[in-house]
């Protein structure tokens, strides 16, 4: 997703976007959703939020973090 539109989903839930980076700020999306705030932490694949919107981008971020 980019980062755009993480920004306004973030205007959806009165967070205020600053100068966060894409990670942190989805985490305090998920935290605004009474979501847990796990984006990019399922580096081994494996995550029980089947409905999660930012599940796709979460495996992909958490393999560019744990091969870099």
């Amino acid at each position: 997703m980019q980062i755009q539109q993480i920004r306004s989903i973030a205007k959806q839930y009165g967070v205020k976007p600053g100068h966060s980076g894409k990670m942190e700020l989805i985490r305090n999306i998920q935290r605004a959703e009474g979501n847990f705030d796990c984006f990019a932490t399922a580096i081994s694949g494996d995550c029980d939020q089947e409905n999660c919107r930012w599940r796709d981008d979460c495996f992909a971020v958490a393999r560019k973090r744990h091969h870099s």
